[in-house]
Order: C-alpha cells, then sequence, then structure tokens
C-alpha cells in the first residue's frame, strides 16, 4: 500500500496548498449547480388530484399505476356502495392495496374537483434496466471453453 505523505509544518498545521483543490472543486460545482434550471435540479411531481367520488373511469385511470380495468372497478364500488367517506376506502376496491394506495395518496380526493390534467407516471429503475436492449442481449450462460459441472 502507497501512503500520501502530507507536507507539514513544525507545529503540526498542514500547508497552505493542501486546501485549494477541494475549495476548487467545490466551486466548479456550485457554478455548474448555478447553470441548471431549477426544475432540473428538484424535478416536481405532476400536481392535481382526482376526486375518486365525481370522476370518470378515464380521469381515475390518470391515477399512477391505475389502469382502465381497476378504474372501472372503483365506479363500481362507488356505485354499488355510495360515494367514499375518506381516500382510505379505496384500499376495498379490488386490486388497491396499503403499498399502492400509499402511491395514490397523494393524488386523491373526495370533495373538490378533479384537477389532474395528465397520466402520472412514476420511474421504476427495475423496468427500465428490464426493457433495455442490452440487458436483453447479455447471455447468462457459461462461456464455451469449460464444459458446463467441471471446474465450477
Amino acid at each position: 500500500m502507497i501512503h500520501r505523505l502530507r507536507h507539514r509544518s513544525p507545529s503540526g498545521a498542514r500547508s497552505p496548498r493542501s486546501g485549494r483543490l477541494p475549495a476548487l472543486f467545490a466551486g466548479v460545482l456550485l457554478a455548474i449547480a448555478a447553470s441548471l434550471p431549477a426544475d432540473a435540479t428538484n424535478p416536481s411531481p405532476a400536481s392535481g388530484k382526482v376526486n375518486i367520488n365525481q370522476a370518470t373511469a378515464e380521469q381515475i385511470a390518470m391515477l399512477p399505476r391505475i389502469g382502465a380495468k381497476v378504474a372501472t372497478r372503483v365506479l363500481d364500488y362507488r356505485k354499488s356502495h355510495g360515494p367514499f367517506a375518506k381516500p382510505e376506502n379505496l384500499m376495498e376496491v379490488k386490486g388497491i392495496g396499503e403499498k399502492l394506495f400509499l402511491t395514490l395518496k397523494p393524488y386523491v380526493a373526495v370533495s373538490g374537483p378533479t384537477t389532474l390534467a395528465a397520466k402520472v407516471r412514476l420511474g421504476s429503475s427495475r423496468r427500465r434496466e428490464a426493457s433495455s436492449p442490452a440487458a436483453k442481449a447479455a447471455p447468462k450462460s457459461a462461456p464455451a471453453s469449460v464444459p458446463a459441472g467441471k471446474g465450477r
């Protein structure tokens, strides 16, 4: 292992040169961050709410991870049980569990107008990795030079 020696004065303090590189690096990072648009550094989630007591199936389907089938189930549940008293009652609809409800909660209301204008798309690193061409092309078998089961 190679160790670097730091130049120190007889009193044990670092030399004045030792702090220049980190300070320069920090300055460059600040300059880059200042040149980026505000929304690039802190993307805001889609804003708006869906009133689940008045929304159509198409409006409910704009919620994240909700498709036409579950949106129809929400309407059927609303028709047979009456309006939702609180957003948590969505978990009584088949296909909406606690985990999915926690994703939906910021976008759901039981009163007021529906203001969500577009489908909410939430990022998933798992899905992107699986659908990338590089992930599909990577072979998963052993190399041909070593027979299977020999020396492994």
